[in-house]
């Protein structure tokens, strides 16, 4: 049986408190209620499954967990231990704050290292080792806008812990949403970067095939958009 996705646990929580529906672009389309792509499309019978030490947290923009686009439903098809919350700015989830102190986890915010104060920076593979040691990396990445990512990311909770920055070699090749900047990354992009850098190659490369896969789907009733 496969695990459990949390982002599509949290989409289903809001719809049920929802009192209207989310309309994003392409609402019209019939989905699967899974993958989240055209029924037509569907990659349900590839989702992978592949084991991994490592763990994802998203902490999520307000409705972020509904758009059909977002990548980390993939990220959370593919490693098992996956934990999603929504971001609320004067509310903090006692699960999270647990979740962050679990002494089975290193928690690591997966965000750009300008942002944050230099002590915190993980500059290389010898300090990553020493943070993760004898624990399993927790990547904490915070998923929405960049301007919404940039908001959570002040959240007093990871104030204290260690920033991973990945700087992309090529830009996104993403297209179904603009990003802010060239350079930036899709969060499944940076998850696969992330899960490299944790020596968890088979679940990297379990992820990149799956989400070109998500891609190619997603992409076919969307004919103004081209590969790159």
């Amino acid at each position: 049986m496969p695990h459990p996705n949390s982002v599509l646990a949290l989409r289903s929580q809001e719809l049920a408190k929802s009192t209207r529906a989310f309309n994003a672009r392409g609402t019209k389309v019939v989905r699967c209620d899974h993958c989240l792509v055209p029924k037509t499309e569907c990659i349900c019978a590839y989702r992978p499954d592949v084991s991994c030490n490592s763990a994802v947290c998203f902490i999520m923009y307000q409705g972020e967990c509904f758009k059909p686009s977002n990548t980390g439903r993939i990220i959370a098809d593919v490693v098992k231990n996956n934990y999603t919350f929504l971001w609320e700015r004067t509310h903090f989830a006692p699960q999270l704050l647990a979740l962050l102190n679990d002494p089975q986890y290193a928690p690591i915010v997966v965000f750009p290292q300008q942002y944050a104060a230099e002590s915190r920076w993980i500059n290389s593979q010898v300090e990553f080792d020493s943070i993760t040691q004898s624990k399993k990396p927790l990547f904490v990445m915070l998923d929405g806008t960049w301007r919404e990512a940039k908001k959570m990311f002040k959240s007093s909770y990871l104030a204290e812990l260690p920033v991973l920055g990945i700087q992309p070699i090529t830009g996104s090749s993403y297209q179904l949403r603009e990003a802010a900047h060239l350079h930036q990354l899709c969060t499944a992009e940076v998850a696969i970067e992330v899960l490299k850098m944790a020596g968890e190659n088979s679940t990297a490369v379990a992820l990149d095939k799956y989400f070109k896969l998500f891609r190619e789907a997603y992409i076919v009733h969307k004919p103004h958009l081209k590969f790159v």
